[in-house]
C-alpha cells in the first residue's frame, strides 16, 4: 500500500509553451517563496507531465519563468526516479558523452540525437526548502541535463548542431504546432 498522495494528483493540467515562445529562451528566476504557491507549482508540473507523457517537465515550459522542475524518469537500469528540484544547479555532469534520441513536450511529436553526459548530479531543494543531490546516470543523467538547460533558457534543439539540426528545424517548420 502507497502512503503519502500520488504527486500531481491535486495538480492542475496547464498549457505548455512551445518552441518559439520567449519564455523557454530566458534564464529562470531563483524562487524565494517556499509556500503553497511553489507547493501548487509542483503538483500542477506534475500533472501536466503525466497527461503529456513526459519524463520530465520545467516551470518555463507551463509560463513560470522560475527555476524549477519535475521528473518521473527511468535510468539504463529501468530504476524509476521520481521528484522535484527548486533552483537546481547541475554541480556535475561527467562520464562518457552519448548521442542518444532526445525530445522535448516543448517540440512535441519530434525528436533528435543530442550529446549528452551519461552522468550528472543537480544539487537544490525540494518545495519545502529541504536541500537535495540528485545524481543521475544514463537516461535520467540526460533528463537532468535537459531539464536544467530550460532553466537557463535552452532547448535541446541548441545543442543539436550539423545535419541534423536542419532536419530538426525543418520538422519544426512542417509541424502542426509551429507558430
Amino acid at each position: 500500500m502507497r502512503h503519502g498522495s500520488i504527486p500531481g494528483a491535486r495538480g492542475r493540467v496547464r498549457p505548455l509553451t512551445l518552441l518559439g515562445d520567449p519564455v523557454l529562451y530566458a534564464r529562470c528566476a531563483e524562487v524565494t517563496d517556499f509556500g503553497p504557491e511553489l507547493s501548487r507549482l509542483v503538483e500542477d508540473l506534475f500533472a501536466t507531465m503525466y497527461a503529456a507523457e513526459g519524463v520530465g517537465l520545467a516551470a518555463n515550459q507551463v509560463g513560470e519563468p522560475l527555476r524549477v522542475f519535475v521528473f518521473d524518469c527511468p535510468d539504463d537500469e529501468d530504476v524509476r526516479h521520481l521528484g522535484h528540484v527548486v533552483n537546481p544547479r547541475l554541480v556535475t555532469a561527467d562520464g562518457v558523452t552519448l548521442r542518444g534520441p532526445e525530445g522535448c513536450l516543448s517540440l512535441p511529436g519530434l525528436e533528435a540525437g543530442t550529446e549528452r553526459y551519461d552522468h550528472a548530479v543537480v544539487e537544490g531543494f525540494t518545495s519545502t526548502g529541504e536541500p537535495v543531490t540528485i545524481h543521475g546516470t544514463g537516461f535520467f543523467a540526460r533528463c537532468l541535463q535537459h531539464e536544467t538547460d530550460h532553466l537557463e533558457g535552452r532547448v535541446y534543439a541548441d545543442r543539436v548542431t550539423g545535419r541534423r539540426r536542419r532536419r530538426l528545424m525543418r520538422q519544426v517548420a512542417k509541424s502542426s504546432w509551429h507558430r
